[in-house]
């Protein structure tokens, strides 16, 4: 915090902060806007039960440090997703509980506020600004050639850029090993090895793995990998449309987009955290089903 208030090394805090706790800067953002979207859902729903103004006061302020956290961490897919989360919770959960004056006056004042923090923490993280214009797309005549670039450690190592190179070569490599892919144990030694083949001196160095699920699963299974990811991630995205659930929504974007910058279901913490509210979303789902059912 103090290097926040200094203006010290911002472009390392997120990733500092996430190391302090032992988890990944993404997978801590994947958490993290979760939250700060049910927190949004939980102060819609104590204004539309009209719970004790000290329990609004509550939800609120926790829906506005969960924002805060989101923007402390600072990964630029986390913001989106909790923006697009925002968004997904006000249309398919609060539209049809309140009504339409009720609706924009609190859309207003959230936007307001979100916009307020947003606009203080830039000042004091000046280098957001940076990130999310001139850092995140720099050097894109650059992909698959990056030794090119002078210092691409310092100056491309979280890049897009460096994505895109990773995702050339992965796509490659998986191309020559279709149908059935390298093997499970494979993957990252023959991508390494491949780096190294193609002359792409900055790539092998480091040994970047896929960061990206599908081409992870492409790689080493074949064509079957990324069809039973693609199964996995959108039943999630089948129960919250069948349901017009705002939260489960939420929730299959986060998964999904963060898994297209990442690959989480290599993770024991992307395994637990999708398992464990996948089947929180398929009970509720078979629960209403149930309703309906005994309904008729």
């Amino acid at each position: 915090m103090n290097k926040y208030f200094n203006g010290i090394h911002l472009w390392e805090m997120g990733y500092q902060f996430a190391n302090s706790i032992g988890i990944h800067a993404p997978a801590l953002n994947m958490h993290l806007a979760f939250v700060s979207v049910c927190a949004l859902y939980f102060v819609f729903e104590s204004f539309h039960n009209r719970e004790k103004v000290k329990l609004k006061i509550f939800y609120f302020i926790t829906f506005l440090l969960s924002f805060f956290f989101v923007l402390f961490v600072n990964t630029r897919m986390a913001l989106i997703n909790a923006l697009i989360g925002f968004c997904l919770v006000f249309f398919f959960e609060i539209r049809s509980k309140l009504n339409l004056k009720k609706i924009v006056l609190t859309a207003i004042a959230i936007v307001v506020l979100l916009a307020g923090i947003l606009f203080l923490f830039v000042q004091k993280d000046p280098y957001m600004k940076e990130k999310y214009s001139t850092v995140s797309f720099a050097y894109m005549d650059k992909v698959g050639k990056l030794d090119e670039i002078d210092h691409p450690e310092i100056k491309v190592f979280n890049s897009l850029v460096t994505r895109v190179s990773i995702w050339k070569s992965a796509w490659e490599l998986s191309v020559k090993n279709l149908p059935f892919g390298v093997g499970a144990s494979d993957g990252k030694p023959e991508l390494n090895k491949y780096y190294a083949e193609t002359n792409q001196k900055f790539l092998a160095k480091y040994e970047f793995p896929t960061h990206n699920q599908f081409l992870d699963f492409l790689l080493k299974f074949g064509i079957l990998g990324p069809l039973v990811v693609i199964l996995y991630i959108f039943t999630i995205g089948y129960l919250g449309y069948d349901l017009k659930n705002g939260i489960i929504l939420s929730f299959f974007i986060i998964f999904f987009t963060t898994n297209l910058i990442d690959d989480f279901l290599l993770r024991f913490d992307g395994i637990a955290f999708s398992g464990f509210w996948f089947s929180v979303f398929g009970s509720y789902w078979l629960q209403q089903k149930l309703l309906i059912v005994n309904r008729q």
